[in-house]
């Protein structure tokens, strides 16, 4: 039955998950259902609308218009308030239930995933946490594809992203580590223009590696980068070794790495410029109850006191 409006649900949902593939095969496979029907959709709703969705270009896939890009936001946020709808009309009372897709920074992972399942669980058993662990810019395409509600994140290249409403939650400072026997280990601080003769073990993520490197060229010098992993915990194994010293964010509970040896950190004297930890989220995306609830427990966990990501961070 054909709705009020002219077009349904269903039609924007074809219509959503064509404009993240970029094809009307892709599409119907991830849909399950005959290409046909999607490609049928599709058309129904841009002769509802009386509008152009999509340039279609033979052997090329699917490019958005301008009006196909304005109603894919649009959609978006229509399609969350149809769920949370659904799930009002389904719940109980205050019972929240049903998924959230949140995405995560790679290196925020350890310490807020733990704390946030193992609360969440018991407050409420009844949604179901999915997680997306991935680099600022692959966080950005789900958000912008629809594929997760909101991300944890740096708040390292967001600035050319408009379209994104973020939150600062927490606020993170550099810090040295160096091999637990290394001259300076029992220091307690250090300026980092004092290891610029020794090699640096580096963190190479995009824009991390960019703002590492930029913590040692304030120094005045160039980074000897010696050694570098996408690894976080290698890192931290390959400073243990004595192989070179690292500049890094997060502290763990402990000094000890996975290859059985120790690190030292030392806290930077000049404050190390902090990286922002944030909630981030498409702009004019009205968010689920049960999406706010799994915010709400992060803010709670970036700023417990008693938490060990609170708690080290005098050290």
């Amino acid at each position: 039955m054909t709705s009020p409006l002219g077009f349904t649900l269903v039609q924007l949902r074809y219509f959503l998950v064509a404009a993240e593939r970029g094809s009307m095969t892709e599409a119907s496979a991830e849909l399950h259902i005959a290409q046909s029907a999607v490609s049928a959709a599709v058309h129904s709703l841009e002769q509802d609308l009386q509008v152009q969705l999509f340039i279609r270009r033979r052997g090329r896939g699917l490019t958005l218009t301008p009006a196909g890009e304005r109603l894919q936001q649009q959609a978006r946020d229509l399609l969350a308030r149809a769920r949370e709808v659904h799930r009002e009309a389904r719940g109980d009372g205050e019972t929240l239930s049903g998924p959230v897709a949140v995405g995560c920074f790679v290196t925020l992972a350890p310490y807020y995933l733990p704390p946030l399942f193992s609360e969440f669980t018991r407050r409420h058993p009844g949604i179901e946490i999915d997680v997306v662990e991935a680099e600022t810019d692959e966080l950005v395409q789900a958000l912008a594809a629809g594929r997760i509600d909101f991300a944890l994140t740096y708040g390292l290249g967001l600035s050319s992203e408009p379209e994104l409403h973020s939150e600062t939650i927490a606020r993170a400072p550099a810090y040295v580590i160096v091999a637990a026997d290394h001259p300076l280990a029992g220091q307690g601080s250090v300026e980092l223009a004092e290891l610029s003769a020794e090699p640096l073990v580096l963190l190479d993520l995009p824009h991390s590696r960019d703002y590492f490197h930029a913590l040692v060229a304030a120094t005045g010098t160039a980074p000897d980068v010696r050694y570098r992993t996408r690894s976080y915990e290698t890192v931290r194994s390959l400073v243990a070794r004595g192989l070179g010293y690292s500049v890094l964010n997060q502290r763990p509970a402990t000094s000890q790495t996975y290859g059985g040896g120790e690190v030292a950190e030392l806290r930077l004297r000049d404050g190390g410029h902090p990286l922002e930890v944030k909630i981030v989220s498409m702009g004019g995306v009205a968010q689920t109850a049960r999406a706010r609830a799994v915010m709400g427990l992060l803010r709670e966990i970036a700023t417990d006191e008693k938490s060990p990501l609170r708690a080290r961070d005098s050290l």
